[in-house]
């Protein structure tokens, strides 16, 4: 990273590595070409191991919140009835899409800052037998919560096998292990500017067999998000509509990199950032907002002490070259969020626990110097013993 440039540490879009960068400032070029067309094939095929599926993912040019449309309007007809898992602000929204589109949801509500609970999800669905989907979050960033998405899909197997599993981890998957097959989950949707360490513009959708068959008699309306378009086009190397093709460029450097590092590697690192994040704020004397049971790998979540001035403590952070995201919805004003997803490294959040030590000394809280940052470095060290310090074909 460049020393000139902020911290950049939110829950997307993610700050990204040179390469790719350097790829999106490509010429275009014919997306009915043969170029885009192998470009495009690397993609579909290079992205299926992250979802843990054998079956076809279709790419859309929209944001993440497009593709959670997309899973709903492809998969479901008028008058279905919905159980929308929600946990936060995103698994609101995912309900609210269906609704719109004129699905009989009914909500199952989570206290913020906690897990989907699977007795809970089993025992609404015993009123429901008749539930055509079950959506849910895989990580909820207004929270820093992340679901146990294969607990939860056992649940909704176990008690309404014929239901179709949708699920949103636009922010999870490509930083965490996902096994869509494996978990039976029937739809994923995930967006290029989190783990795939791109800019905004792209939404990768997995579906299941089970759900491709259910396309065929959906009635929900649908045209620009029509997945079997996109899976006809994709067979012949196109899309069926112009693609944001320097998204796409810088997609599949993206990927590149991440086969180059390997998803172990990936995921470890995650980790091990996630682990440095949690540790550095409890030194610093800031109480985590979420469950510890069910921290999510990719953003933390911290609750703004009493007394704390949060918008000049804010400010002070963004003078010092340090960039977090504030709460968003009922939580505004109460919480702040660390972002550790994509392109990041240990040292970059070595970096952002230094600043937070410097503005918390400067604004007169009871804060060791040098305490935080060597507690986050115990804990990176110790989250999986080995750890790729920085992402593969960049510099820290």
């Amino acid at each position: 990273m460049d020393r000139f440039e902020p911290n950049l540490r939110i829950p997307g879009p993610t700050a990204l590595p040179p390469s790719v960068r350097t790829a999106g400032a490509r010429q275009m070029i014919n997306h009915r070409g043969p170029e885009f067309a192998a470009m495009l094939k690397r993609i579909l095929d290079g992205i299926k191991p992250f979802f843990g599926t054998t079956s076809d993912v279709a790419m859309l040019t929209t944001a993440g919140s497009g593709g959670l449309e997309a899973a709903i309007v492809n998969t479901l007809s008028p008058g279905d009835r919905v159980l929308g898992v929600s946990i936060g602000s995103f698994g609101d929204r995912f309900a609210k899409i269906a609704g719109i589109y004129g699905a009989d949801v009914t909500k199952l509500d989570a206290e913020w800052g906690y897990a989907a609970a699977a007795d809970e999800i089993r025992e609404r669905l015993r009123g429901m037998p008749d539930a055509k989907a079950v959506l849910l979050t895989h990580n909820e960033t207004s929270t820093g919560v992340m679901n146990p998405i294969p607990e939860l899909a056992s649940a909704i197997r176990e008690e309404t096998p014929d239901a179709l599993i949708l699920v949103d981890s636009v922010s999870g998957l490509g930083a965490v292990p996902f096994e869509m097959d494996a978990w039976g989950v029937d739809v994923v949707v995930t967006g290029s500017q989190k783990a795939w360490m791109a800019a905004p513009g792209l939404s990768m959708i997995a579906a299941s067999p089970r759900a491709w068959s259910a396309m065929e008699h959906a009635r929900m309306p649908r045209f620009y998000l029509d997945l079997r378009s996109h899976r006809e086009a994709a067979a012949d190397g196109e899309t069926p509509f112009t693609p944001a093709i320097a998204v796409v460029f810088q997609v599949d450097e993206g990927l590149r990199l991440m086969q180059d590092e390997g998803a172990e590697a990936i995921f470890a690192r995650h980790e091990a950032c996630a682990a440095a994040s949690r540790a550095g704020l409890a030194a610093l004397g800031f109480e985590l907002f979420a469950d510890e049971r069910h921290y999510s790998r990719t953003v933390t979540a911290a609750n703004v002490p009493d007394g704390l001035d949060w918008k000049a403590f804010n400010g002070t952070l963004k003078e010092r070259g340090l960039v977090l995201a504030g709460g968003q919805g009922k939580l505004k004003g109460r919480i702040f969020r660390l972002g550790h997803l994509g392109s990041v490294t240990v040292e970059e959040i070595l970096g952002a626990i230094a600043m937070l030590e410097a503005a918390s000394i400067e604004s007169g809280r009871p804060v060791e110097p040098g305490a935080a940052v060597a507690a986050a470095q115990r804990a990176a060290l110790a989250s999986k013993g080995i750890f790729s310090m920085s992402v593969a074909g960049t510099t820290a």
